[in-house]
């Protein structure tokens, strides 16, 4: 109990301490009170029925963290193990003020907690603000009986390590679970470079079980770039060593068989910076790897068909400008001649320039003008399938040889009939171009640019010179393809 006011009291006053020592007394006699509080000027003493000395030895004995709160919660004990959690000492706690310690977040609860353990005990967890971070502590409160009147009795019990250890095995299940999901090999080394961990994946690259191999017994590798100076093992210590590599190419062989893969390996971290092991994935790419030589084979093939096409282009406009008598001509003819091209570059693209049959470049030239299959076109073997340069070729002279035909031959009356066969003839296949039923046919007395392509059109792919044959009876022309430009249809 504090000592006398040094100011004069009333009687009054008098009177209502005295009450409250009877009281305290009358307490003390019934055994309804442990210990008493008395206020100092600096701090508050927690005195104990049975002695000081026994009451504090056990408080301070106590591994979890205690403190006493008075009504007004201001703080008038705290243990030496709650002080070693705070990282402050009781009277640094008392002078600053025990909710300024515990934070504004951990300080809302634990009032909250006051409040409702009013009657009885209460207890919640919280995220403790302490030395070099945060610790999770699980704090009660009880209501407690002190000299002149209530207060509460906290304790604050340590749970991180429970609570960290539940978090390591959820985040160990979630790991499993998503190794398990994954259609990549995932698998898990430790710092030895063996294997521990590896999900149904590692078994499209590992026959059988290659946990607890060595990851470079496991996997025999080939990186192109090392010069055999690189192996599986220098990727796992890089790994271990703290630093991550992703999409690494290589080779990987299997029973015989070596595909193309892309690996991935990065280091597995405890709490803190510890490195207990890696994670590596491996991805089969031979597919795209395939893939991607196929694009880059067909760019290079588009690449070479576009300057060859615009050569031929450039020829086409020059020879059709010197044989056009004016613009008007040249301009309709030319036109025409492109047109063909186009047809024939648009069939190609949609097999994907696998070639053509001889009745695809027949068909297309003759459409506008005539049905195939029907009575004024006879075809015979045409289901040849050509290279596509050699298509490109033959669609330009079909080209020549519709346009001939509508301008002067058989396609120009309604008479007409037009007759075109294939057929092999040792290494060569003869294509034969014939009409009749048109008018009377005459030996041109120049040759135009479009005679010209039909005897010239097919160059190097022609296994001897094209014929033109100007027969009254009608047209015929004979061209001939080396068996080498033909494809399987």
């Amino acid at each position: 109990m504090a000592g006398a006011e040094d100011v004069p009291e009333s009687e009054a006053e008098l009177r209502r301490r005295l009450e409250e020592a009877e009281s305290t007394l009358r307490a003390i006699r019934e055994g309804e009170v442990d210990a008493l509080v008395v206020r100092g000027a600096e701090q508050d003493e927690v005195f104990a029925l049975g002695g000081q000395d026994s009451y504090r030895a056990f408080m301070e004995a106590m591994e979890i963290g205690a403190a006493a709160l008075d009504g007004q919660g201001k703080l008038i004990y705290a243990n030496a193990a709650l002080c070693m959690l705070f990282g402050r000492s009781a009277k640094d706690l008392q002078k600053d003020g025990f909710f300024g310690a515990l934070g504004e977040s951990a300080g809302f609860t634990v009032r909250q907690l006051l409040q409702d353990a009013a009657q009885s005990r209460s207890s919640t967890q919280i995220a403790l603000p302490c030395v070099g971070g945060y610790r999770h502590v699980e704090v009660g409160v009880a209501p407690l009986a002190l000299g002149f009147g209530q207060g509460h009795a906290l304790t604050f019990t340590d749970v991180t390590e429970r609570i960290e250890a539940a978090a390591a095995h959820e985040s160990d299940r979630i790991g499993r679970a998503i190794m398990a999901s994954s259609n990549e090999a995932v698998l898990v080394c430790n710092q030895e470079g063996r294997i521990t961990h590896a999900n149904t994946g590692v078994r499209n690259f590992f026959n059988g079980s290659a946990v607890g191999r060595l990851f470079d017994e496991a996997f025999t590798l080939g990186f192109a770039l090392s010069s055999g100076l690189m192996a599986g093992g220098d990727l796992i210590g890089v790994a271990l060593a703290g630093s991550a590599v992703r999409g690494v190419e290589a080779t990987l062989t299997t029973v015989g068989r070596t595909r193309d893969v892309l690996l991935s390996a990065a280091p597995l971290r405890q709490s803190g910076d510890t490195i207990f092991g890696c994670i590596v994935t491996i991805a089969d790419v031979t597919e795209r790897r395939a893939t991607e030589k196929r694009q880059a084979l067909l760019m290079d093939e588009l690449t070479h068909r576009v300057k060859n096409t615009l050569t031929l282009v450039m020829a086409i406009a020059h020879r059709t400008i010197a044989a056009s008598k004016d613009m008007g001509e040249f301009r309709t003819a030319f036109g025409r001649r492109l047109e063909a091209l186009a047809a024939t570059h648009s069939l190609l693209a949609s097999d994907v320039w696998n070639g053509l049959t001889l009745e695809e470049l027949i068909a297309v030239e003759l459409a506008p003008f005539v049905t195939v299959g029907s009575e004024r076109v006879k075809l015979t073997g045409v289901d040849v399938r050509v290279v596509p340069d050699a298509a490109v070729a033959l669609g330009l002279i079909f080209h020549e040889l519709v346009t001939n035909a509508v301008k002067y031959g058989a396609l120009s009356g309604e008479n007409g009939r037009i007759a075109i066969s294939a057929a092999q003839q040792d290494d060569r296949i003869e294509i034969v171009w014939r009409e009749h039923g048109g008018p009377p046919v005459m030996q041109p007395e120049k040759m135009g640019f479009g005679q010209t392509l039909i005897s010239r059109g097919l160059g190097q792919h022609g296994e001897q010179a094209t014929k033109v044959e100007f027969h009254p009876e009608g047209l015929v022309c004979r061209m001939y393809i080396a068996a080498t430009q033909t494809a399987a249809a």
